[in-house]
């Protein structure tokens, strides 16, 4: 027998005063038996960065063709596709062909430098794709809020992100790797 998906519940507190957005989320998280908590909090993170009305974290890990987190139009269309990780060359094509902006969020240093020099020039051709890296000491500080219910606070100012679980408080700062080009650094 398959092991299920933990479901987690998160109250999610943002405010980004970037982009002007200032919204409360409940969330219902289903984390995959293979994501640990380091993945699932950089996916609650990083829906932070980009939250909005119909931004949506979908089944992740346990589905091959959708994204971690997407925006979708009222026709259906994808509108931002959201990966993290490492994801091979054929799905990075794929998002940007389906999706208006794709965005990968690598964490892990080591192994991200490695597949950034590996796919750094075949991604260039892309012009709807940004790369962004989370560092090592704010992700892994990041794992330690992960529980089955959390309330978190996410502020958002000057491309910097603060992020708290009223006990612990940690800033984490993407760094841009790769522009989507006629985009901009839109988060």
């Amino acid at each position: 027998m398959a092991i299920k998906s933990t479901i987690l519940k998160a109250e999610i507190q943002i405010t980004d005063m970037d982009r002007n957005y200032y919204q409360d989320h409940q969330l219902t998280i289903a984390q995959h038996p293979s994501e640990n908590d380091m993945r699932l909090m950089v996916r609650l993170l990083v829906f932070c960065l980009h939250a909005s009305e119909s931004m949506q974290l979908t089944k992740g890990l346990s589905t091959d063709d959708e994204p971690d987190i997407w925006q979708k139009s009222l026709s259906n269309e994808v509108e931002i596709w959201i990966d993290l990780g490492h994801p091979d060359e054929k799905r990075i094509r794929k998002a940007c062909g389906r999706a208006q902006k794709v965005m990968i969020y690598t964490y892990q240093h080591r192994s991200s430098q490695v597949w950034w020099e590996q796919q750094r020039k075949k991604l260039n051709r892309f012009q709807n794709l940004s790369v962004y890296h989370l560092d090592d000491v704010s992700v892994q500080a990041l794992s330690q809020m992960a529980a089955r219910s959390m309330r978190l606070q996410c502020t958002i100012q000057d491309g910097q992100l603060w992020f708290s679980d009223g006990e612990h408080a940690i800033e984490i700062t993407p760094q841009l790797w790769k522009e989507a080009k006629n985009f901009g650094e839109q988060r």
